[in-house]
């Protein structure tokens, strides 16, 4: 018999490469990223310390200000968009592929919904492009080169390719809903709608909440679309401009704009700040609820 402090040594060393690779490329940078938003590290002194300097300068400076403000705002369109439209679709299409009505052909169904989710953004963004091109694809309007609709538009794309990724997690919860539940609902009369809203919806309503946070994070670390259709300075008129590419220009410099680091680290730091609060509240008020209610 493997002795108890035996198993744990033979589990952190299974464990040791993965942690020792997610503490080099995550935790590291993000730590020096923090400690460098406090530093003036381009000025003739070499590394000075400048406190708070930094942050003063990137909520205040007129123009620094209202690109940051702008990416912000577009960065909560952006997260709106996918919740609005992402999440009703993926609970769509979960509940068709769970409801038996697609049969032998569901795995079929299934794999080619997920498959978009697997493609290169960039693939995506040529597709899309090739697509809603005025000149020769099928709108006859420059959807990217209007201000009103360009982040709407690269939004909706990036709902197109990552509907697959609520709709795994919703169709996973509805398989585990009790079929004794669902069979006893039918004897009594229910028909599939009523089944479905007052018996399955709200087992699964836990899952969204998960859903909704995820999305939030990603959304809000979104870059590699909206840099693969406009670059790092978003048109038209900085209409499509979110937090990844404002940080991308603030950091390593772009379209007239001088790269400065230690802004690129400040603005790292306060979309870190920002994700940190919003998550760490869902858990406290959301997860803690969840919980007791469970207990």
């Amino acid at each position: 018999m493997t002795r108890p402090a035996t198993a744990r040594w033979s589990l952190f060393l299974f464990v040791l490469p993965a942690l020792a690779v997610y503490l080099l490329f995550a935790v590291v940078p993000l730590f020096s990223s923090i400690v460098m938003s406090f530093f003036d590290t381009d000025g003739e002194a070499g590394n000075l310390f400048v406190g708070l300097s930094n942050y003063v300068y990137l909520f205040t400076q007129p123009v620094v200000s209202a690109r940051f403000w702008n990416a912000l705002a577009n960065s909560a369109k952006y997260f709106a968009v996918h919740v609005i439209v992402e999440v009703p679709i993926g609970l769509l299409l979960a509940a068709l592929l769970t409801s038996g009505v697609l049969r032998r052909s569901e795995g079929v169904y299934r794999t080619l919904l997920f498959i978009p989710a697997t493609l290169s953004v960039v693939i995506v963004g040529f597709i899309w492009r090739l697509i809603i091109n005025p000149l020769w694809g099928l709108v006859g309007f420059p959807l990217l080169g209007n201000p009103s609709t360009a982040l709407t538009t690269i939004s909706l794309m990036s709902v197109w390719q990552y509907v697959g990724i609520p709709m795994v997690f919703l169709y996973s919860a509805l398989l585990a809903v009790p079929n004794d539940l669902v069979e006893a609902s039918r004897l009594d009369g229910a028909s599939p709608w009523r089944i479905f809203w007052d018996i399955k919806f709200p087992l699964i309503v836990p899952q969204f909440g998960l859903i909704v946070i995820l999305t939030f994070i990603w959304t809000f670390n979104g870059f590699d679309l909206v840099f693969a259709l406009n670059g790092s300075a978003p048109g038209p008129n900085y209409s499509t401009d979110i937090l990844g590419t404002f940080f991308y220009r603030s950091f390593f410099g772009s379209s007239g704009q001088v790269a400065d680091l230690d802004i690129g680290a400040t603005v790292a730091t306060v979309i870190f700040t920002i994700m940190l609060l919003v998550t760490g509240g869902y858990f406290w008020l959301v997860q803690r609820r969840l919980r007791a209610h469970m207990v």
